[in-house]
């Protein structure tokens, strides 16, 4: 059962929340339950420390009068649960971005400012989130992990297109799905920690061969699924004809 939990200064809207995320997790029967309501983030990490896993967090911005802001204690959070969804509840829309900024991987950013809206997009990020549980508990897929500053980020591997080597000294381009991901890393460690699966087509790529769709002879580029294109070396070119079907 995912533990959900709530921080938001405003008494009103707190309540608001709790007695909304209680009937539509009762109504729907997920596998959730209301752990903590607060408007304190050091309640909430004192929690996840204490019970560590994958939750649901449904934060304020703002946190007037307390010691650190959302993102903050967002960025609390990934060090004890790094898989778990994050969800910026806010007046101001505009601060959507800094989520970027902060390097936080969440859900979903909901205004306040439209009450029958704000619920209806939470109720989308709950079903969501039973989507994606389905999805992993039924899959069993594996993940790729990356660190970057504070933050660890879990990419499933089926969705992961090709590694790229990037402009500056180590660095490293993950073409995902939805994601790209600049990191520090070694492309040759990183061909033989992936093994079966990955190929080192070119000196600055390494593809997911399940994901091929084509060759361009002619360019010598591999045509992935999504349409982006690779450089491959002349002398793979035969084993690469093997995975065309």
């Amino acid at each position: 059962m995912l533990p959900v939990y709530i921080c938001e200064d405003d008494a009103r809207i707190r309540d608001e929340l709790q007695t909304y995320l209680e009937k539509q997790i009762l109504i729907e029967g997920y596998d959730m339950a209301l752990s903590l309501v607060t408007s304190r983030p050091e309640d909430i990490i004192e929690a996840v420390q204490k019970t560590p896993g994958r939750g649901i967090y449904f934060l304020d911005v703002e946190l007037n009068g307390e010691t650190m802001d959302g993102f903050s204690l967002g960025q609390a959070i990934r060090k004890f649960d790094t898989r778990g969804f994050i969800i910026y509840v806010t007046a101001y829309k505009e601060l959507a971005f800094e989520t970027f900024r902060y390097h936080l991987e969440a859900l979903d950013y909901i205004t306040k400012e439209n009450p029958e809206k704000m619920f209806s997009d939470m109720s989308r990020c709950l079903r969501i989130i039973t989507d994606r549980m389905r999805e992993d508990v039924s899959e069993h897929r594996p993940y790729f992990t990356v660190k970057i500053m504070d933050v660890v980020k879990h990419v499933p591997m089926d969705k992961i297109l090709f590694f790229e080597t990037g402009m500056g000294s180590h660095r490293i381009i993950l073409h995902a799905d939805l994601d790209r991901i600049d990191f520090i890393g070694s492309i040759q460690e990183l061909e033989k920690s992936l093994g079966d699966g990955f190929l080192r087509v070119h000196r600055a790529y390494l593809i997911n061969t399940r994901r091929i769709a084509g060759l361009d002879l002619k360019r010598r580029e591999v045509i992935m699924d999504n349409g982006e294109r690779c450089l491959f070396s002349r002398s793979l070119r035969e084993q690469l004809k093997k995975y065309i079907s």
